[in-house]
């Protein structure tokens, strides 16, 4: 079991155990039935919504119930070629298919002829951390040893993929097709694969034109149930004997849309105090004190911005929601020009400062978006 050391329960970032996670018991679900019953998953929402940590709540209540099979979860996101994603998926992988440490490394070793192995100890945990190196050149060679690898453990695992869409911002070509071919005959894998762009997931997984087409079950994560989240709020909150009424929450879950990281990082600052009611004036100012934690990366990210960008991304953060962008109305009214939007949009939207959802534009980051009108 996986025991938290936090005080605090409001998690904001990893995994910290089924005590501290909420809900998700449906999406939990629907996952594992996908996964025991041959398929691979989909998992698809934007940032900030729980996809992660549902994933490894998942990937733990499997461990929970098939002891013998091996769970690994991998982060591409900072992954910049096909050669970073194998070095990422092999770090994740090797050494950790086999007991003890002896044993697993002759099994490796067996693998990977001519890919230098290292084992270092990891600073944190104290296990064994595998690394491994290889020639640019070598790369597709050293993907099918590692696929090799984890066909002869006649292990059952289950790997997600975190970020999937990355792959799509390789400089090689047929990324995809590549490792569609190796997911289909990994026989004794399965595989979830989560992303945050919409757009790019949809299209991977959706289209016809992409390897990945109708290769997976999909699930759209939305916002957690509002009263079932209130109920988890409510009950760890009162440890401390702090009070928050359902109006206050109803209004803070309607003012971030649902979206579980603005939520989880409200509550944890409330958590901090102790012996109090909240009232619109607590929370008002709880949300204040989150902002303000990250108000030197919210001036670094505008800074960064062009005059007709952060003109745009201005507008948009006053209005909230944006559904006619284009319109000369909006355009007057922000004293934009209409001959510079579109780019300044695609760039915006490209690098997640801003998006659409249901034909409406709004600032990705809401928290971002509130700092902004402040400005």
């Amino acid at each position: 079991m996986n025991i938290s050391m936090l005080d605090n329960p409001f998690v904001l970032y990893g995994y910290e155990g089924p005590e501290n996670f909420c809900d998700r018991e449906q999406e939990s679900q629907i996952i594992k039935d996908g996964l025991y019953n041959g398929s691979h998953i989909c998992v698809i929402s934007p940032r900030r919504m729980g996809k992660t940590s549902l994933v490894h709540h998942v990937l733990q209540q499997i461990k929970g119930e098939r002891q013998e099979a091996r769970c690994f979860y991998v982060d591409i996101y900072s992954t910049k070629d096909l050669s970073d994603f194998v070095k990422q998926l092999a770090k994740s992988i090797i050494g950790k298919l086999d007991t003890p440490l002896q044993k697993a490394e002759s099994f490796a070793s067996q693998f990977f002829k001519g890919t230098q192995l290292t084992v270092s100890t990891d600073v944190f945990t104290g296990l064994p951390k595998w690394g491994i190196s290889f020639q640019p050149h070598e790369t597709e060679y050293t993907l099918d040893q590692l696929f090799g690898y984890i066909a002869q453990s006649g292990r059952e695992c289950y790997i997600a993929i975190d970020e999937f869409q990355q792959i799509n911002e390789y400089p090689e070509k047929n990324v995809e097709a590549l490792l569609r071919t190796y997911v289909q005959n990994a026989r004794n894998v399965h595989f979830i694969f989560l992303g945050s762009k919409l757009h790019m997931m949809n299209a991977m997984f959706n289209s016809p034109k992409h390897p990945f087409f109708k290769s997976t079950e999909q699930l759209t994560l939305s916002a957690l149930n509002e009263d079932v989240y209130f109920t988890f709020a409510q009950e760890r909150l009162l440890r401390k004997h702090i009070v928050l009424p359902k109006e206050m929450f109803e209004k803070l879950y309607a003012q971030v849309d649902g979206v579980t990281w603005y939520i989880q990082a409200v509550l944890n600052m409330l958590y901090r105090q102790e012996n109090i009611q909240v009232d619109e004036q607590t929370l008002l100012n709880s949300i204040y004190q989150v902002i303000m934690l990250q108000e030197t990366g919210y001036r670094q990210q505008y800074d960064m911005l062009t005059q007709t960008q952060a003109k745009l991304l201005m507008a948009v953060a006053q209005e909230g929601r944006v559904k006619a962008i284009r319109a000369s109305s909006f355009i007057q009214r922000y004293h934009l020009k209409s001959g510079s939007i579109d780019r300044a949009l695609d760039y915006l939207l490209k690098n997640e400062y801003i998006y659409q959802a249901e034909k409406e534009y709004m600032v990705y980051d809401r928290f971002f978006g509130w700092w902004l009108k402040e400005q």
